[in-house]
This record gives C-alpha cells, sequence and structure tokens, in this order.
C-alpha cells in the first residue's frame, strides 16, 4: 500500500511539472489517502503485535 502512495506521489509530481493540474490533484488527493491508511494499518498491527507478545509470554509459564 505504501508503494502505491509513493507511486501516485511521483505521478502527481510529474503531472504537476508538466501543467496537468486536475491530473496531479486527483493522484495527490490519492496519495493521501493511502498513505494514510497504511498508517492506521501500521498503528493497527504494532498494537496487534504488541498485545500478541504477551500473549504468547502468558502462554509459556
Amino acid at each position: 500500500m505504501l508503494k502505491y502512495a509513493i507511486i501516485f506521489a511521483i505521478i502527481s509530481l510529474i503531472a504537476g511539472a508538466l501543467g496537468f493540474g486536475g491530473i496531479a490533484a486527483g493522484s495527490a488527493g490519492i496519495a493521501k489517502i493511502l498513505f494514510g491508511l497504511f498508517l492506521i494499518l501500521a498503528v493497527i498491527f504494532v498494537v496487534l503485535a504488541a498485545l500478541g507478545v504477551g500473549a504468547v509470554k502468558k502462554a509459556l509459564k
């Protein structure tokens, strides 16, 4: 997902440099959404991993 956010950001930069304002704005919007979604999922997985480590320690005792 982060890969696609970076790709859309690059497309946005290139389109903006070439004067395609609408395409640049659309690509930037998509890149923002994908990056935000990536951050939310990353935080969720870090929390789940931390909770899982605690469960494994309890199970081993």
